[in-house]
């Protein structure tokens, strides 16, 4: 009974916080828009008994899918998304590895205050943080007052409302999600055998490619998929540091739902959103699964 339990308790928590709610949504993709309150006109009418749920199969239709595929818009908008998610990916990669191995190797004795430092963020409201980053990086901002004091420019940079500004916030706010992993993958790796590495003639940073990136790669992995697979559907990001131009499917998403009232529609590029990330959810689980077995 207590195994039954255990496997019970988060069996639970995903049908009811995931299942059901991706149950709605799919059943608002496949209704037809109305001017109404909500703004939908179910086709599956559970009120309706047997006969509804016939009607629902004789008459299903998948027209709100077919009509994501006769707008550029929203298969563009797909596109941007996992081309900036790639991006920023690698760019908190490339960040937050030399942070992270910074902090396996420091003392012992600095570690717990390096790792407060990394999580701190978090003890400020995400949307207030990236707020803060529109008085930063705006033209009149501390930035470019900085570049100007220094001489380093003439006139203040374009950054706001740009990719750019896009992919510092993105940077910013999820670098610890990059950190934490790899950190904990070398912090249990074995300093003997980077010792046995130079002792067999392997320069240093030899030894860091041939046992530590190695040993740390589980690490990275975890830090990439937890990094890319939130920001793909970010909206508050490229809502308030993007411009015009910057392209991604939680904007699209928000529009559909609160300016144009399309609720089918939303809720189908909703559902082909989440198709779409279930790929990198099940590399991410099967990861950790190789880890756990590589571990016992």
């Amino acid at each position: 009974m207590r195994r039954f339990a255990l496997i019970v308790l988060p069996y639970a928590w995903l049908l009811a916080l995931f299942l059901v709610p991706f149950i709605i949504v799919l059943k608002i993709s496949l209704s037809d828009i109305a001017l109404s309150i909500p703004p939908y006109t179910p086709t599956l009418d559970l009120s309706a008994g047997w006969e509804g749920t016939k009607r629902f199969f004789a008459g299903l239709d998948f027209e709100n899918f077919v009509f994501l595929t006769t707008d550029d818009l929203y298969w563009k908008a797909y596109l941007s998304s996992l081309r900036i998610a790639a991006v920023a990916t690698f760019l908190t990669l490339l960040v937050g590895y030399p942070i992270a191995y910074g902090m396996a190797n420091a003392p012992d004795h600095w570690r717990p205050t390096l790792m407060m430092l990394v999580i701190l963020p978090f003890w400020t409201s995400f949307l207030i943080r990236v707020y803060s980053w529109m008085g930063i990086l705006s033209g009149e901002g501390y930035l470019n007052q900085l570049l100007l004091a220094l001489g380093a420019i003439s006139e203040p940079l374009t950054i706001l409302n740009t990719n750019i500004a896009v992919y510092i916030g993105i940077v910013y706010t999820y670098l610890p999600f990059m950190i934490l992993p790899i950190y904990a993958a070398l912090e249990r790796m074995d300093a003997s055998l980077l010792e046995a590495a130079e002792d067999l003639g392997c320069s240093r940073l030899t030894a860091f490619w041939l046992v530590t990136f190695p040993l740390s790669r589980n690490g990275v992995v975890a830090g990439c998929f937890l990094v890319f697979i939130p920001t793909v559907g970010e909206f508050v990001i490229p809502a308030l540091l993007g411009g015009s131009k910057t392209l991604m499917i939680g904007k699209v998403l928000w529009d559909e739902f609160f300016k144009n009232r399309d609720w089918p529609v939303a809720s189908a590029v909703a559902v082909i959103l989440l198709l779409i990330l279930i790929i990198p959810i099940v590399l991410f689980q099967r990861n950790e699964q190789k880890q756990r077995e590589a571990e016992g």
